[in-house]
């Protein structure tokens, strides 16, 4: 959220140790002028109240029409039932946000819907106005066994009314699979080919579509549609039934990330949660557990189809001690080391030309399903048609240690599909405290210019 001057990121948070336990998750609370440098305050929203006893958990500000910001979040309860509470500043005018007041009626939303799953319930939207003048919110649940936005009406974002149809939902079938519940949902307004950020209350611009995201199976997803304001809902361009084939923001460690309309610079901003494939042992050890990713800018490409992203431009000042490397040539089986980079945080900047892509190798549309399975069978030492091609990073003189970034690039009928993949799977002399994943991604090329190959 950006209020008065002053850029916050409010996160949960153990403070008494690095484990993730019910009933001490807490609401921590950082402060920052230029997304790069923070400060941490005091926590904000405690567990203390039976409303939320057990742990505080994710939700969203909102900046009310006179400018008083306001947060609603999930909080928990001894029957494991979760409900939506409201909190307010206590003083509006100071622009650090130090204090914050819970109302005397949490909480504000209970889960009272027939057919819902008390327990599943959470995870409350930033607001928007309709065009009735009245705010609204979605909120992530299973409902009579299927997963649903669910969407809320206020006119003073107190008392809340559920409306009689869910923003969006998932029905299933026999032949489709289910997804687990949708967690830390996000709902806003992109303009295609657009990179400037959208206020919800752009929803009624003509030409504007919406990305509804969700947090599921271990991964944050979206769909890119349009808000039909009078139906009151969100309608996905295309219809595609397994969730294991939407997009996602992120293919690797990323998950319940957020994003905020930045009214400083006209943009929108996401980050997400990392949690570092660390081990509960390790995190007691080092004292945290998890970590936020660098803040990026988000939006809608030119072909109204799918989120980019990229490092805020703020980031550029953290960049010093280029390395620059150019018209290098590789035959296959060839490494060139890239001396001088002696940290562990490194911007790496990568152009592959390839003199040809005719031996590209028939696409299986099958490995949509599980990219990840895929990138195992082909790993970084099974040559292929076009690839593997790519880094060996924080690799160790012997090569015992080393994280392996490679692709592939396919052909799928007139167009090509450009295979990712980040083998985590090397073993480090610490291998039996961490878990190591191999992380893929499947990505359309939608133009082919001679020997190169644009990725949209």
């Amino acid at each position: 959220m950006y209020y008065k001057g002053i850029y916050h990121n409010f996160y949960q948070y153990n403070p008494h140790c690095a484990l993730w336990c019910w009933g001490d998750i807490t609401w921590g609370h950082s402060v920052s002028t230029d997304l790069v440098n923070w400060i941490q305050l005091e926590p904000v929203i405690e567990p203390d109240n039976p409303s939320d006893i057990d742990g505080c958990w994710t939700g969203s500000a909102t900046i009310l029409s006179g400018g008083q910001p306001v947060i609603l979040y999930t909080g928990g309860r001894r029957d494991k039932r979760q409900v939506q509470n409201l909190v307010l500043p206590k003083n509006p005018s100071d622009p650090y946000l130090r204090e914050w007041t819970k109302i005397g009626n949490n909480p504000v939303i209970q889960p009272v819907v027939p057919g819902l799953n008390r327990s599943q319930f959470r995870d409350p939207t930033t607001g928007w106005i309709g065009p009735d003048g009245l705010w609204r919110i979605a909120v992530g649940a299973e409902l009579k066994g299927y997963t649903a936005a669910l969407l809320y009406k206020s006119e003073d974002f107190l008392s809340w009314t559920i409306v009689d149809h869910p923003l969006y939902s998932q029905n299933y079938s026999s032949n489709m699979r289910k997804c687990n519940m949708w967690e830390c949902l996000d709902f806003f307004a992109v303009l295609p080919g657009n990179n400037s950020g959208l206020d919800m209350s752009a929803a009624i611009l003509r030409g504007t579509k919406h990305a509804l995201k969700m947090s599921v199976d271990y991964f944050d997803k979206y769909l890119i549609g349009v808000y039909d304001l009078k139906r009151d809902a969100f309608l996905p361009d295309t219809i595609v039934d397994d969730c294991r084939l939407w997009l996602r923001i992120d293919y690797g460690h990323f998950y319940a990330s957020k994003s905020f309309f930045d009214s400083k610079k006209g943009r929108r901003i996401i980050w997400g949660w990392s949690q570092e494939a660390d081990c509960r042992s390790d995190d007691v050890a080092k004292g945290w557990a998890g970590i936020h990713t660098i803040p990026r800018t988000i939006w809608l490409d030119s072909n109204g189809k799918q989120l980019l992203q990229w490092p805020v431009d703020e980031i550029e000042s953290l960049r010093t001690n280029e390395i620059n490397h150019q018209g290098l040539e590789l035959n296959k089986g060839d490494m060139f080391e890239i001396n001088g980079v002696d940290t562990f945080q490194a911007d790496v900047e990568i152009y592959f030309e390839l003199t040809s892509i005719n031996a590209a190798e028939p696409f299986n549309s099958s490995w949509l399903f599980d990219p990840e399975e895929h990138c195992c069978e082909a790993g970084a030492s099974v040559h292929g048609g076009i690839g593997p091609f790519g880094l060996v990073i924080l690799a160790s003189n012997n090569m015992d240690e080393h994280t392996v970034v490679h692709f592939r690039v396919y052909k799928s009928q007139q167009k090509y599909m450009i295979l990712m993949c980040s083998d985590l799977r090397s073993l480090p002399s610490d291998h039996h405290r961490t878990h190591q994943p191999m992380e893929a991604s499947l990505n359309l090329i939608l133009q082919r210019r001679g020997r190169y190959l644009s990725e949209l």
